[in-house]
């Protein structure tokens, strides 16, 4: 496994500024935001400039771009705004191949106006996993287009909300340009060690070979998120699961603050080393 890390993490938007603080927080690789470069997190246009940038900063840091975030809400109920991240998603496809990436990440969506990762109960009806298959429609092409992978993480609070939506998911495409993030932490809110336990190991089961890239962050004991290290997952089952089941991409850390992120690669490269001994 590569150790990687939100861009976004740190501050900046000059590539080269944010790069360098990754690689020298103790990370190799990094999932990319736009706004990193300045421009808007979901922009309609990346000149060659930004992504000449993006790759050049990349190879004097020595880090890997694993990803490039394209999240739009896939179900967003005004429909001006879902064709504007659609655009943005085509722009970033273009783009990420020559950044030296070939994995672009998306949510699935809910149908709150007002947040993408807000649960609403229409997020579990048929008209809503209808309407998101036909957005993954649209976007296909461009991801064959592009050679890239659609990056899906089930999130809770969104369409694709567990494992066994994601794999209904694969199941409808089969597509090799749709990949899984997944994250241990969004598959459960609070639940016993024991449990937990079994969940993760269900999910990764499930998704086996099909998770593109594992994200890292923590649940604390009433159910928020925090930095990977200080809540409540069992990252040495967690990992061992992912290694069984073949995984060797990218595990990338999020939902920490920039001064943490020294603290959590140490802890996270541990648990890495610890499986390759």
């Amino acid at each position: 496994m590569r150790l990687g890390i939100f861009a976004k993490t740190f501050p900046g938007n000059e590539p080269h500024i944010v790069l360098s603080a990754a690689s020298l927080s103790g990370y190799a690789a990094v999932q990319y935001n736009m706004a990193c470069s300045g421009i808007p997190s979901l922009p309609q246009r990346i000149s060659g400039k930004d992504v000449a940038a993006v790759r050049r900063a990349a190879k004097e840091a020595g880090i890997e771009i694993a990803a490039v975030s394209a999240t739009y809400n896939m179900i967003d109920p005004i429909d001006e705004r879902r064709l504007a991240g659609r655009k943005s998603f085509a722009a970033i496809a273009v783009a990420a191949h020559e950044m030296g990436s070939k994995l672009v990440t998306v949510c699935t969506g809910s149908r709150d106006p007002a947040d993408q990762w807000r649960h609403h109960p229409d997020n579990a009806t048929q008209s809503s996993w209808d309407e998101m298959c036909r957005e993954f429609d649209l976007l296909l092409p461009i991801a064959k287009s592009e050679d890239i992978v659609i990056g899906v993480e089930p999130e809770l609070a969104n369409v694709v909300s567990s494992a066994e939506k994601a794999r209904k998911l694969l199941d409808t495409f089969r597509s090799r340009h749709i990949g899984i993030v997944l994250d241990a932490a969004n598959l459960f809110e609070t639940a016993t060690l024991e449990k937990q336990n079994v969940i993760v190991s269900e999910a990764i089961s499930v998704l086996g070979p099909s998770i593109v890239m594992a994200h890292a962050k923590d649940r604390t004991q009433d159910g928020g998120f925090t930095a990977a290290g200080h809540g409540v997952i069992d990252w040495r089952h967690y990992l061992s699961e992912l290694q069984t089941h073949g995984f060797d991409g990218p595990l990338v850390t999020h939902g920490l603050e920039a001064q943490d992120a020294p603290e959590v690669a140490t802890f996270l490269s541990g648990h890495i080393s610890a499986l390759e001994a």
